[in-house]
This record gives structure tokens, C-alpha cells and sequence, in this order.
């Protein structure tokens, strides 16, 4: 669950408008309002000052409009579009915003922009996770396949072939177990046995003679019994 609300600017010259999306948004809990302006200058100062992840700007704002602000900022937070004109839609849509409110707006409808915006930073978070998740790839079924090192239990060997268990499933892969040791980060996975190595954030019990990882006992061995780290 997040624990942070996303915080939102409104943009709005009408302040009924502006009333009622304020209204429409503290009903929902995971969202904060830092602030209303009437006017695109007022905003950009706001911009300039706080982290912003959600912009509902009107179209029709004094000065300067909605679209000709939105595209002088160099790093545009998530932008909701509410407006009285439907004909601006598809230039919006260009501009890679979230959502194209037509006024008057319904709640249901802003219930699902609320939702969209949702989905979107949500599968960015997940994907900037994924992309700073440590990996190696490895020879399997004949394609090189990425193992999250994160998501492995323990390496098995089993010759010239080892076995990376993980959360995900089992590799079968031909590799030594001391050649694929050498790619693993020491002071996250150490060998046990001449036939295990185990990720260290994975033990779930140990005793002198063994470990486990993943409800599997894996024996240490005798010429590891002495570099076993276990804190």
C-alpha cells in the first residue's frame, strides 16, 4: 500500500470549477491539493517550487492557455485535462496527458481519471523497480534469460549443469557452480557446499550441520564449515 498521497496542483480560472474538483478530490484519501491557481504564471511558480505528480489544467486560462503552458515546461508532471471544448481532445492526447475532462464533470467520470492516473504511476513505479533490480543472464532453452538476483533461493550443481532455484521457477543451466559464483554479488550469496551456493536474505533456519532456504535442508559442508557466514 502507498504509503505517501500523490500531491496535486488544480488549474482553474472559475472558481465553481475549481470548487468542484477540489470536492471530487478529497473524497479520494490517496491525494493531496498544494495548491489552486487561477492563471498559468501562478502555476509555473508553483511547478518551479514543488514536486508535483498531478496537474488538472483548464484550457480557456487567462494569459497564457492551458496547451501553450503545458508545453513550455521541460518536465511536466501527469496532466488531467478539464475543459468545456471537445475539440481539443486529440492535441491533448499528443501531448500524452492522462485524461480529457469535458465540463460539467460527473464524479464517476472523474472516479475513472483518478484511476487512469492510478494504473499509469503505478506501472511506472513497477517498471523503474524491475529496472533497477540487480540481474544476469543465463543460457536456458536455447535464449538468454534474465534471473532477477533477488529472486533466487539457492544454486544446486549437479555436474558440469547447476539448478538456480527461484520464486519464479527452476533453471537448468550448463555453467559450473564456481563459474556462475563469480557473477554473484559476495556479500549477498555465499557457497556452502561444493554443491550449494544460498542467498543469504533467504535463510530461514541453520545449525552447524546445515541451512534452509526455501523449506529445503542444504548441508554445509565440511571444508565450508569455517567461511559460512551466518549473522
Amino acid at each position: 500500500m502507498r504509503d505517501q498521497k500523490f500531491k496535486c496542483i488544480i488549474v482553474e480560472d472559475e472558481p465553481i470549477a475549481s470548487g468542484i474538483i477540489e470536492n471530487f478530490l478529497l473524497r479520494n484519501h490517496d491525494f493531496q491539493i498544494i495548491g489552486k491557481c487561477s492563471d498559468a504564471v501562478y502555476a509555473s511558480n508553483l511547478l518551479s517550487t514543488q514536486d508535483v505528480d498531478l496537474m488538472f489544467l483548464d484550457l480557456n486560462l487567462p494569459v497564457i492557455k492551458g496547451f501553450d503552458f503545458l508545453k513550455r515546461i521541460k518536465n511536466p508532471p501527469s496532466v488531467i485535462v478539464t475543459t468545456a471544448y471537445h475539440e481539443y481532445a486529440s492535441e491533448g492526447y499528443n501531448l500524452n496527458i492522462i485524461d480529457y475532462l469535458l465540463k460539467p464533470i460527473a464524479y464517476d467520470r472523474f472516479l475513472e481519471s483518478l484511476n487512469k492516473f492510478r494504473y499509469a504511476r503505478n506501472a511506472k513505479e513497477v517498471f523503474s523497480e524491475m529496472e533497477n533490480r540487480d540481474y544476469l543472464f543465463v543460457n536456458f532453452q536455447r535464449k538468454k534469460t534474465k534471473i532477477f538476483l533477488d529472486d533466487i533461493f539457492y544454486i544446486e550443481s549437479l555436474r558440469e549443469y547447476v539448478k538456480i532455484h527461484t520464486k519464479v521457477g527452476v533453471y537448468d543451466v550448463k555453467i559450473p557452480l564456481s563459474r556462475i559464483g563469480e557473477q554473484l554479488d559476495k556479500t549477498r550469496f555465499q557457497r556452502i557446499h561444493k554443491s550449494y551456493i544460498i542467498a543469504n536474505n533467504k535463510i530461514e533456519a541453520f545449525c552447524a550441520a546445515n541451512i534452509i532456504v526455501n523449506g529445503k535442508k542444504l548441508p554445509i559442508g565440511k571444508t565450508y564449515k569455517e567461511l559460512v557466514n551466518i549473522v
